[in-house]
């Protein structure tokens, strides 16, 4: 059995990564800011501790985490013995053909390294830092106008993660995960609506708006500028096709957005 560090344990991807593992009897130490291991990208001190005995880590990147932080860790990890990493990375950074700088200093660092490149979640629609409250208020507005997306299942993202962990046959390869179709916004929140009973409504609204909304929210500019530029790159077709990573990597199709849905509407969290 091996000893995985989790990084983002307490994350939508790590929180279903590390249960995973340890019903497979690895040893997992479950890192994050606030948690038994402390982990801090700002605190180097928090480094070394959080690697030390880890013969794998599971690496989910903050999105303002430079070239050099990244390469600092990765060197870190190697001097402590760790042989293969398991990066969370994000669908579509490759399209020019070369090395994305975010995966760089992985797959250059000599260890056994997979790359998880997941488009948008299906569970960002119970995600209070997206769009749970327009949710549960049957009205949500977003940029993305009919632009589509095709949901990953976060149970499908950690399926593959602990796959790459536990399996042969996955290092050196990056999947594109994705679910198995694209739906519009209006169409995922119908597909919402009929699991809760409930009619919920899509709204268009431009960027600019948006931005303003999630400042009055309490997010900060930056974050809402990024957020609605990802938006805005749905409405112009950019993520508008379906990849096959979940297939390739686990044999099986990825899980639908029906599924989705509807487990997620038997826990309660679009209640009102």
């Amino acid at each position: 059995m091996t000893q995985i560090l989790v990084l983002g344990a307490t994350g939508k991807t790590g929180s279903r990564v590390v249960p995973r593992l340890q019903a497979l009897g690895h040893t997992v130490r479950s890192a994050s800011r606030s948690g038994t291991t402390r982990f801090d990208w700002t605190d180097r001190s928090t480094w070394d501790p959080a690697l030390s005995g880890a013969e794998a880590v599971y690496l989910v990147p903050t999105e303002t985490l430079g070239l050099s932080e990244r390469s600092a860790f990765v060197d870190r990890a190697k001097a402590a013995g760790v042989r293969r990493i398991v990066q969370l990375s994000v669908r579509g950074l490759d399209r020019d053909g070369g090395v994305p700088e975010t995966e760089s200093a992985v797959r250059e660092s000599g260890l056994e390294w997979t790359m998880l490149r997941p488009c948008w979640f299906a569970q960002d629609f119970a995600a209070p830092d997206f769009f749970l409250s327009g949710v549960r208020a049957g009205d949500l507005p977003t940029p993305t106008g009919d632009g589509r997306e095709p949901f990953i299942d976060v149970e499908d993202i950690a399926d593959v993660a602990v796959a790459a962990f536990t399996a042969d046959g996955h290092a050196g390869k990056a999947y594109d995960l994705s679910g198995p179709r694209a739906l519009t916004f209006a169409e995922a929140l119908a597909v919402i609506g009929a699991a809760i009973g409930r009619d919920l409504r899509h709204r268009h609204q431009t960027p600019a708006d948006f931005v303003a909304d999630r400042i009055a929210e309490g997010h900060s500019a930056a974050d809402a500028e990024a957020i609605a530029s990802y938006l805005d790159d749905i409405r112009r077709g950019e993520d508008d096709y379906v990849s096959d990573g979940v297939r390739e990597a686990l044999g099986r199709a990825p899980r639908t957005f029906e599924e989705y849905a509807a487990t997620a509407a038997a826990t309660g969290v679009w209640d009102v």
